[in-house]
């Protein structure tokens, strides 16, 4: 199918589509009774259309849902209208409405995310005969075909095999209960046998209501994509039973091989983002590239948890349109994450004698917080019948989440801690080291005499909205560890060099922006584009280190001492981390390890679970014992002007219990979602 000349919405527009959806509900109700109107598998076929026959299609994206079945916190235990796939279903029925012709796709990255997900996974884990909550969700939904994504695996293979009935890893997952509709994925194999994990694509038979007023069935083909660095961020499950190829060498493969199976429309469900970095079979994102692939009609995007098109992400990138939404003239979409908004692409065809071409094609993206065209908000109701369908794992998971485990005597807040604040990385770090060390002492003895450090990033600090950590002085539960530690990593030790020590630094100082203390103009201290799960804070055995931000990139890191010694480039010293920045640490610190020897640890432990046994050995947190440690800061460099950073609303409160004093409240923005502080470098 030749790629038209495509028409696309604005965002401006999209903004005034959602105003019609939200009309549109009251017709639906928000309730079930537009669910079935989702078109059901027909291979019997149709008359053949006259030519000039149009078509009008709606195809549907939710990405990056992780588990966010309702609309609920599991960290706060409250209700919230900023996300959940409840209300993104209500969207989905007012789109069905009001074309019956729909096709509705998720993006991956579902089954992992929230404590609902751990509940389900980890501790109370589901049988064979059990749906997972949000493939329950996603059933009555009647979802047409899903990728494959890289937290799929977080895990195990047996484990994500089990729930999705994958009879390719195990036959004897065949018959559990799991999603009615297929998963797919183009690029993961099997080490023993070299056949796919799961079907690399999915010819989808059904019936669609033309311009005619008749029937027609088409075949829509459907490929997914999982990102291959899946193999360093879950190299404990995955290395030695699967393995990974490139993503346009398996879009160029498979793509001629469903035109050849009489597919009439192509559909690529990549779970990756757009980059425009030198293409390999390992990229992580690659939409930019798979673009490239002749004969795809659409491309779904996710991953990166973001938006497009916008008009703001992935602008100045040649062959990338974030207002029209195409990459290299194929249309695309990413629908945003954890069901905050749904993509939604319409297409027209029309049957030209011979086959069904696409004449147009238009995208926009559909919030569940957004606004119509008079401005008015828009907050959309969820759909109770889905909140009725896991009634039961949502209960046992907010009884589980608010198990207490001790109190802290301190606020535990991570709105500070890009200046200097430790008390959400301190904690994590402490409990790390007690955990290695725990095992160490009686079975690591040949390291004894290595000093131990700890590596930890502040999970939530607010990148891409993903608010911050913030416990309240009292009892701690097990759902604030999950605030605190977002992720289902495991606890992993590594044996480096203090050479190494000081590039991991170095990468996590990319944090900043590079400050001219000459400047009179106001600068902004933070990278936007680099993730605060990227800030590692490295404690333990007398490090201390400054960072200088009027210094270029790798060159940042000042005064590296241990115990007040420059720490020496060859010393060897061991570091704990978790699985994702153990596995990938060469290419984070931009070296090249002989081979995989310096990882020493690998714990079957969650580095969560350790935090969790941490504090209730400890019972009570005290500042001075598990927040005191502020063992970096920056070079104190008097500026002309202001050096600003975002963070929390009205929270200079929580700097100054922690002694944090060359930060002052510059403003705060109208509507009060953050405000601006200033820090003053030169004190």
């Amino acid at each position: 199918m030749n790629h038209p000349a495509f028409l696309f919405t604005s965002r401006r527009a999209a903004l005034v589509a959602i105003g019609s959806v939200s009309l549109a509900l009251a017709a639906c109700g928000g309730g079930s009774s537009t669910a079935s109107t989702t078109p059901t598998p027909d291979t019997a076929g149709a008359a053949t259309p006259a030519a000039g026959t149009k078509l009008s299609l709606s195809m549907v994206e939710t990405t990056d849902l992780h588990t966010n079945v309702l609309s609920y916190d599991y960290y706060t235990t409250k209700d919230t209208n900023t996300l959940g796939l409840d209300r993104a279903a209500t969207l989905i029925q007012a789109i069905r409405k009001d074309n019956p012709n729909t096709l509705l796709f998720d993006n991956g990255d579902t089954i992992q995310g929230t404590a609902l997900a751990d509940y389900q996974a980890t501790v109370e884990r589901v049988s064979c005969d059990q749906t997972l909550a949000i493939f329950k969700a996603m059933n009555y939904l009647k979802y047409d075909a899903m990728s494959v994504g890289n937290h799929e695996f977080n895990y195990g293979l047996d484990f994500l095999s089990q729930v999705t009935h994958n009879a390719n890893w195990n036959p004897q997952y065949a018959n559990c209960k799991g999603p009615d509709f297929p998963l797919v994925t183009a690029n993961v194999y099997k080490s023993a046998d070299k056949q796919g994990l799961y079907a690399p694509y999915t010819l989808l038979d059904r019936k669609f209501t033309a311009s005619d007023g008749k029937a027609y069935t088409l075949k829509i083909g459907v490929i997914g994509f999982t990102p291959p660095p899946i193999m360093q961020w879950d190299k404990r499950w995955l290395e030695g039973n699967v393995y990974t190829e490139g993503v346009k060498e398996m879009a160029a493969k498979y793509v001629p091989e469903m035109r050849g199976k009489g597919a009439d429309l192509v559909v690529a469900l990549v779970h990756g983002g757009i980059s425009t970095a030198p293409y390999s079979p390992t990229m992580e994102n690659a939409a930019y590239y798979v673009a490239d692939v002749p004969g795809i009609d659409a491309i779904f995007m996710g991953h990166s948890h973001s938006y497009f098109p916008d008009g703001k992400n992935y602008a100045n990138i040649k062959g990338v349109d974030n207002v029209k939404g195409t990459i290299k003239g194929v249309p695309a979409i990413m629908g945003g994450f954890w069901g905050n908004s749904v993509g939604l692409m319409k297409m027209d065809l029309s049957w030209d004698g011979k086959q069904w071409k696409v004449s147009s094609a238009t995208s926009s993206l559909q919030s569940i917080n957004a606004k119509d065209a008079s401005g008015a908000a828009v907050i959309i109701p969820a759909d109770p019948a889905i909140k009725a369908l896991i009634q039961a794992e949502h209960d046992a998971t907010v009884k589980y989440v608010n198990t207490p485990i001790g109190a802290t005597e301190y606020r535990i807040a991570s709105q500070f801690t890009q200046v200097g604040d430790v008390s959400v990385v301190q904690l994590i770090n402490d409990a790390q080291i007690a955990a290695y060390k725990s095992y160490a002492d009686a079975n690591l003895q040949q390291y004894a005499s290595l000093p131990v450090l700890s590596a930890a990033a502040p999970f939530k600090m607010n990148f891409r909205a993903t608010g911050y950590t913030d416990i309240p002085v009292g009892g701690v539960a097990i759902k604030n560890m999950a605030d605190l530690y977002v992720y289902p990593n495991t606890l992993q030790a590594v044996k480096v060099t203090g050479a190494d020590v000081k590039l991991w630094l170095e990468k996590s100082a990319q944090y900043f922006n590079t400050i001219d203390p000459s400047k009179t103009a106001d600068q902004q201290l933070i990278n936007p584009t680099f993730p605060s799960y990227n800030f590692d804070v490295i404690q333990g055995a007398g490090l201390t280190y400054q960072i200088d931000v009027t210094k270029p990139v790798g060159q940042r890191i000042v005064n590296l001492q241990m115990k007040g010694a420059a720490l020496d480039p060859n010393a060897e010293v061991i570091v704990v981390t978790n699985n994702y920045r153990a596995s990938g640490l060469g290419k984070f610190i931009g070296k090249t390890f002989p081979d995989s020897s310096y990882v020493i640890y690998e714990s079957p432990d969650e580095n969560r679970e350790a935090i969790i046994a941490y504090v209730k050995a400890q019972q009570t947190l005290t500042r001075s014992k598990n927040a005191s440690n502020r063992n970096w800061g920056f070079v104190k460099t008097p500026t002309a002007g202001k050096v600003l950073f975002e963070s929390g609303p009205n929270a200079l409160q929580i700097a100054i219990d922690d002694g944090i004093t060359n930060v002052t409240l510059d403003s705060t923005k109208p509507d009060g979602s953050a405000s601006i502080y200033q820090i003053h470098l030169g004190q």
